[in-house]
């Protein structure tokens, strides 16, 4: 059975922005989703964590949000592997790290070439590897958590992302799925999804999957 990684954030571990607040089910984070859409041909291992930035150091938090540095450790636990797709960013897009999406795309070039060194190191055939750029962030009444991005004007930084993850891709000859053509985040804080957005990025990436594994 082949086997995917997915790399990312808080989206990716499934975190549900409303009341009351507990982790979307398996089946509906969109890791899981994609499982379901692709009928068990597929092993699809999901890695995700709140925080997580491409390379940035996060010394706010309780362990390590680095992507970069811990990518290397889960790609030898999980190997070999036929797939990897990476999402992240938006935490990026933080005052206190990268701040924009510009930056983050070169972010994820570098997490990029982590796959490929370690496919390249083990003597493995490379994986495929789709890069996803992040749902937009949108308006919302939450009392912090643009704050946290900086403030309202990161919603624009973010509709960025598209355009500079299609060109890294193209760049470095991947696959590229804007995960904003399909999802959108909720209100209640304007940036994680409810349970229909996190499975509509799973159900939308299938085709492609599909596409790039020859299922």
């Amino acid at each position: 059975m082949k086997s995917i990684l997915c790399f990312g954030d808080s989206i990716t571990y499934g975190h549900n922005p409303i009341a009351p607040f507990v982790r979307h089910a398996y089946e509906d984070r969109w890791p899981g989703a994609l499982e379901a859409k692709l009928a068990g041909k597929v092993r699809v291992i999901p890695e995700g964590l709140g925080g997580r930035t491409t390379v940035h150091d996060d010394w706010f938090a309780d362990c390590d949000r680095n992507g970069a540095r811990i990518l290397p450790t889960l790609l030898r636990s999980h190997g070999p592997l036929d797939m990897v797709i990476i999402m992240l960013g938006t935490n990026d897009l933080k005052p206190f790290l990268g701040r924009t999406a510009h930056e983050a795309s070169n972010g994820v070039a570098r997490l990029v070439q982590i796959v490929r060194a370690s496919s390249a190191a083990e003597g493995a055939p490379p994986p495929q590897i789709a890069v996803m750029s992040p749902p937009e962030l949108c308006d919302t009444d939450h009392p912090e958590m643009l704050l946290h991005f900086g403030g309202p004007s990161v919603i624009d930084e973010s509709k960025q992302f598209a355009r500079w993850y299609r060109q890294r891709a193209g760049e470095l000859g991947v696959a590229f799925f804007d995960a904003a053509s399909v999802a959108k985040p909720a209100p209640e804080d304007g940036v994680h999804l409810d349970a229909a957005n996190t499975r509509a990025i799973g159900e939308g990436l299938a085709p492609l999957v599909t596409r790039l594994l020859g299922l």
